[in-house]
């Protein structure tokens, strides 16, 4: 005995989208060129330009005393290197993101597909079950 059976439309539309990453979120020139200098601001290597840039005015904050070093630490050496190094972080968070993200996603294409054997089965199972009922109700069950 066969039965037709028709998947859910969510499946199909999964396996077409397919997971929803960071990658996916640059959209036109603006987000393509926000991305380009977030991946080269977002480095250890420009964490460690910008920290040489810095110290470079070191000297002249030292010799103009405590309130320009303490200005010097605050605007200067603390906002151009800890901006690529929490930019390294953000990208290394979302990278950690994207796979759970991803993770998840495979997860449940497994769930669903499981369920939709398991929706086949159940209509197998209750159109097999009626037929046994019109079998037995019909008197077909007397031996």
């Amino acid at each position: 005995m066969t039965t037709q059976h028709i998947p859910h439309p969510r499946i199909a539309e999964r396996e077409q989208a397919g997971p929803h990453t960071t990658r996916r979120e640059q959209l036109g020139f603006n987000g393509r060129f926000a991305i380009l200098i977030t991946n080269a601001v977002g480095t250890m290597w420009c964490a460690y330009a910008f920290g040489i840039l810095a110290l470079i005015s070191l000297p002249a904050a030292v010799h103009a005393g405590t309130a320009a070093l303490i200005s010097w630490i605050a605007q200067t050496f603390l906002q151009l290197v800890l901006l690529s190094v929490i930019m390294v972080g953000q990208k290394v968070a979302a990278a950690a993101s994207d796979k759970q993200a991803l993770q998840t996603y495979k997860d449940a294409e497994a769930l669903l597909k499981i369920e939709d054997d398991l929706h086949r089965l159940l209509k197998i199972n209750n159109q097999l079950t009626e037929e046994i009922h019109r079998v037995v109700a019909a008197g077909g069950g007397k031996g």
